[in-house]
């Protein structure tokens, strides 16, 4: 059996790995193909089908994540049934939540022609408020897409900690804790890889939660400086994120072979001596 699968994606012919997924497939063949739950680093979670192709001969459509490439496929990222699933999900999507702080995802809204206002005034709302319970991050449900990440983040892709998942069902799904404790009385251990891979603010870091409402957050403004983490010998990726002469919040590069985007929360959280 050859370790190489032939598909067809929009008409061009392209090679991968056998087991590689659709995506990688569309992806090498230059096809914009939108995603939302999928990131490079984390398992596929097959949640949001925002990256949903057309398999010639399939009845229903494939999620480009997930599925994996089979020789002779022949695939369509494009057609009118493709580009009205996508619309859909991101109309029903941004019906239903507060997508003020996922300029990605607006942007995608725009370019897909959907009108979320068209379902009326008494379209329902995920309406649970912001959480603070800590000093580290904030919980804001109302722009939670249920995507997966931070719960994939959690456990077996990077912390292993299992502190949170998908609670209840339908329009009550909602990411929890254990018994719905708050974070400080839960499993969490506060590394915040949740937060780094949140794709719409729903989990942000307290201080740029902070400036956010004093009107103050102004990232086109921020510097970005790499470092290496001082606090033991694993060798961790930082950015820092300077505003005004402070550092506002760290992140770390996903395509690091060390950190794949994640920190503990020493090298996440534990910058703030610097300004003492």
């Amino acid at each position: 059996m050859s370790d190489v699968v032939r598909v067809v994606v929009d008409g061009t012919p392209v090679e991968v790995a056998r087991g590689a997924s659709l995506l990688e497939a569309c992806r090498r063949a230059g096809a914009e193909v939108p995603t939302l739950c999928h990131l490079e680093t984390l398992t596929p979670a097959n949640a949001c089908r925002l990256c949903s192709v057309e398999v010639e001969g399939a009845r229903v459509l494939a999620a480009a994540c997930s599925r994996a490439a089979e020789d002779g496929m022949v695939v369509a990222t494009d057609s009118e049934r493709v580009r009205r699933a996508r619309r859909m999900i991101v109309e029903l999507l941004a019906s239903a939540v507060d997508l003020t702080t996922a300029p990605e995802l607006v942007a995608l809204v725009a370019e897909l022609g959907a009108d979320p206002d068209r379902y009326g005034e008494h379209r329902r709302r995920v309406s649970v408020g912001t959480v603070v319970d800590n000093d580290l991050y904030v919980r804001d449900l109302d722009k939670c897409v249920l995507c997966y990440r931070c719960v994939e983040a959690c456990g077996d892709d990077a912390q292993h900690t299992y502190a949170i998942t998908v609670a209840g069902r339908g329009f009550d799904a909602e990411i929890a804790t254990e018994f719905d404790v708050p974070l400080p009385d839960s499993a969490c251990v506060f590394c915040g890889n949740c937060v780094a891979v949140c794709p719409t603010g729903a989990l942000m870091v307290k201080t740029e939660f902070d400036l956010r409402a004093a009107g103050e957050w102004r990232p086109d403004e921020q510097t970005i400086t790499r470092t290496i983490c001082g606090y033991c010998g694993v060798g961790c990726n930082l950015d820092l994120h300077v505003q005004d002469g402070r550092i506002v919040k760290v992140t770390s590069p996903f395509d690091h072979d060390v950190t794949r985007g994640n920190l503990c929360i020493k090298g996440r959280f534990g910058w703030t001596h610097v300004h003492a």
